[in-house]
């Protein structure tokens, strides 16, 4: 059986059937022989790379998401989650959805260039940008890289709205940026926390920083008067769903807007590479983790259809909401998007080349 690399959320390479790709195999290096010689897996290196599109805008039609644009500046994920429905899309750069999802990453430099070039076209109508919504825009190597700040920087400038969902307290860095536009109605930030166990968070988010620093980053934002909110996204069945209560609580208490929650999915090479890792650190429960995610996916291990994949379905689900309805109204908050309105009516277009001179 496969075991878990340190530090590293996937305990395999999968590789996807969609694409053909071929499967990766052991090729006797000294990575193998560091195996078999101290009987742990050897660590793996993260690698970043540039990547140059010639758009940063994506558009969606998707009728169960509160916004039909998004930016993603970061491809891959170093905060290695297990559960994390992006993973697939690795496969469209011939890379596995395991170990290379969150060691090979991509970034996009040109960004920030690339939407003002958009913002500024004259048929852009402006609506919420959305955040966060494939891989997370503040992991680890944004410190380095500061392509989401730069993103940030061509909102603020032209007062353009935007929602930002991230599982890191290093959204705090930008508060510089989000406070003023939090003023004028133009942000709105959703922090992870899914679960406040430090050994289940170290092994389904093992480069994520610590639930504590989260809720920690949710009092600043806070403060500083930036819409914060809190989902707890996924809810694993056996494994994390006992927290409901704790973490809706902990949200309020660290002055939290909303709390929302999303029941686990399992698309595509997720499912596998989910049970694998089961079976390195809940082996004792894995088949009723799987039996329950069953259930709320009619029986199988996703449902890919709008809405139900977002709540789930049967007696289970159907338990679950019941719990968070009851939190929110004993601690006073929403679900997230209730309330959180964006203004747009204040956005101005980036100037161009020539205004940029003046």
């Amino acid at each position: 059986m496969a075991k878990q690399r340190p530090q590293r959320g996937a305990t395999t390479n999968l590789v996807s059937t969609r694409f053909n790709l071929r499967q990766r195999e052991a090729d006797g290096d000294w990575l193998d022989q560091r195996d078999e010689v101290d009987g742990a897996p050897s660590p793996v290196r993260t690698s970043v790379q540039p990547l140059r599109p010639r758009t940063i805008i994506s558009y969606n039609k998707s009728p169960d998401v509160p916004f039909d644009r998004s930016i993603n500046p970061l491809v891959g994920c170093e905060h290695g989650c297990i559960y994390c429905f992006a993973r697939p899309s690795h496969a469209y750069h011939d890379l596995s959805p395991g170990l290379d999802f969150e060691t090979k990453l991509f970034v996009k430099p040109d960004a920030a260039a690339l939407l003002r070039e958009e913002l500024r076209k004259p048929g852009y109508r402006c609506a919420p940008i959305a955040m966060g919504t494939n891989t997370d825009p503040y992991q680890p190597i944004e410190s380095q890289w500061r392509v989401t700040r730069a993103i940030i920087e061509v909102l603020a400038a032209c007062d353009h709205p935007v929602m930002i969902t991230t599982k890191s307290d290093r959204v705090v860095r930008d508060l510089d940026l989000l406070a003023p536009m939090a003023a004028k109605g133009l942000v709105g930030v959703a922090i992870s926390v899914t679960s406040l166990d430090t050994r289940i968070a170290m092994t389904i988010e093992p480069r994520a920083p610590h639930p504590e620093r989260r809720l920690k980053a949710v009092r600043q934002l806070s403060d500083a008067g930036v819409p914060t909110y809190v989902n707890m996204a996924p809810v694993i069945p056996a494994i994390t769903d006992h927290e409901v209560e704790t973490i809706v609580a902990r949200a309020a208490a660290a002055g939290a807007r909303g709390v929302s929650f999303i029941p686990v999915r399992l698309p595509w090479e997720v499912a596998p590479l989910f049970r694998a890792w089961l079976d390195e650190h809940f082996p004792e429960r894995a088949g009723k983790v799987m039996a329950t995610i069953q259930s709320l996916r009619g029986g199988k291990d996703n449902d890919p259809g709008f809405f139900s994949r977002m709540r789930g379905q049967g007696p289970w689900a159907e338990l679950l909401r019941t719990r968070f309805q009851i939190a929110r109204r004993r601690h006073g908050i929403e679900r997230i998007g209730e309330r959180m309105q964006l203004r747009t009516d204040l956005f101005r277009p980036p100037p161009g080349p020539q205004g940029e001179l003046f």
